[in-house]
């Protein structure tokens, strides 16, 4: 899995935020479209796209994309 492919997905699952906001170093909870909805939707991504399985309280830990790539990666 490479970080650059995690952040194209990550970004496919907002809708209303353009996608030259996200950057590894994105704060992805201070975007505007950031909802608990949206962290499930990232549970979900980390299940279908990468079979592992993360926690909403573990997402509320990490502050940018890198974070949660590197989350999603120490699950594998």
């Amino acid at each position: 899995m490479e970080l650059n492919q995690f952040i194209a997905l990550f970004a496919e699952q907002f809708e209303d935020t353009d996608t030259s906001v996200f950057t590894k170093d994105t704060l992805f909870q201070e975007i505007d479209e950031w909802s608990s909805l949206m962290a499930l939707s990232v549970i979900g991504l980390a299940d279908e796209e990468f079979g592992v399985r993360i926690k909403g309280d573990e997402i509320s830990q990490v502050k940018t994309i890198n974070g949660l790539f590197e989350l999603i990666k120490s699950k594998k």
